[in-house]
């Protein structure tokens, strides 16, 4: 009586890429061999179909036993269990986070607790994405979240030091972990033409200039002294914005502004007249969205309200991008000529930032 033996002896670990993907994406190992088979694997190697399901197994076990520590990512570098190349670490660190855009567009800005994890299969038959997958990618970023939420100093450096990320993945993460603190709606239906690219663009310069790292200092209220510096927005910058109502409030400011804005742009723009006749309900919308930030419904409705304030009136009178840019440059710089007001500063922090997201939402 003979009995086979697949025997794998070695001491670096070997890590095939392309397993490791199927890993990544939730299938069997079953499921996976399949795939390899298809892939023509077979001939390419001249391996047996045992052998190749031996193989298979084989990577999947020792990938189970990384992905604890992969959930804690200095670890993995640390271990003397698996000899493994800093390059193929930061590959199996850097694949393992990677999240898919479909995936983090039906999470982003909810709460990343146990009733969005229960939606799990209803967005795993939205996306197409296997449930294993999306349950890795959810509690990557409750996990990201859970660590850095408390923290001080830069969101992205608390993420890649505790997570070892590549910087551009470690920002993706930031704007991940701002949205859910935040709770920004990312969900109705007016705003699903956006990217998750587009919402993270917008993280990115709101966690620049309107949060308390933004202003490099902690808050003079003791009881904020455990604001996050990155995570939380500066609830003091979103109360002295009530202060911009005057703009619109004051009919001499606001003819003065439109006067000062229409002088300058009058033949440059191909919607002049359009603008014109807009002007007031457009500053009203844009100053408005300011004023009402001090309640956490209307932050959560941001880019609701960008949306239906300034990017569909002006969508609907078919204004070329280029116009909105040179709009909300002149918008922004020609206060500065306002002899009446005294915001100056704050409406730099506030404008330079929605400047900004309102042309990356405005996709004409």
């Amino acid at each position: 009586m003979t009995s086979e033996l697949d025997i794998f002896v070695g001491n670096t670990t070997l890590i095939d890429e392309d397993v490791y993907r199927l890993w990544l994406d939730g299938y069997s190992v079953n499921d996976a061999v399949a795939l390899r088979v298809r892939s023509g694997i077979l001939e390419q190697t001249g391996a047996t179909a045992g052998v190749l399901q031996s193989d298979t197994m084989d990577h999947y076990r020792t990938f189970h036993m990384l992905e604890r520590l992969l959930h804690a990512p200095p670890k993995l570098l640390h271990q003397l269990i698996f000899q493994i190349p800093p390059s193929r670490q930061a590959l199996l660190i850097e694949r393992y986070y990677t999240f898919d855009e479909a995936f983090v567009r039906e999470v982003l800005g909810k709460k990343l607790s146990k009733g969005t994890k229960k939606d799990l299969d209803d967005i795993s038959t939205k996306t197409g994405i296997t449930l294993k997958s999306c349950r890795r990618q959810f509690d990557n970023f409750k996990r990201v979240f859970k660590v850095v939420e408390e923290m001080r100093g830069s969101l992205v450096d608390n993420i890649q030091q505790h997570f070892l990320l590549s910087d551009r993945l470690a920002r993706d993460y930031a704007a991940i972990v701002f949205f859910a603190n935040n709770r920004f709606e990312t969900g109705k239906k007016k705003l699903q033409y956006l990217s998750f690219g587009d919402f993270a663009f917008c993280a990115e310069l709101m966690i620049q200039n309107w949060t308390l790292g933004a202003v490099g200092e902690a808050p003079t209220d003791p009881d904020s002294q455990m604001d996050d510096m990155d995570v939380d927005l500066d609830k003091e910058f979103l109360q002295d914005l009530k202060e911009l109502k005057v703009l619109v409030a004051d009919k001499d400011l606001l003819d003065l502004h439109k006067s000062l804005v229409c002088t300058v742009l009058r033949g440059k723009l191909s919607v002049f007249s359009e603008m014109e006749t807009n002007f007031k309900n457009l500053s009203r919308g844009l100053v408005n969205v300011a004023a009402k930030l001090t309640h956490n419904k209307d932050v959560r409705d941001l880019f609701v309200d960008l949306v239906e304030k300034f990017v569909e009136p002006c969508r609907s009178d078919h204004w070329p991008l280029s116009d909105v840019r040179l709009f909300l440059t002149q918008y922004s710089v020609s206060v500065h000529s306002l002899d009446g007001f005294r915001h100056q500063v704050l409406w730099d922090r506030y404008m330079g930032t929605l400047r900004g997201c309102l042309l990356r939402l405005y996709h004409d």
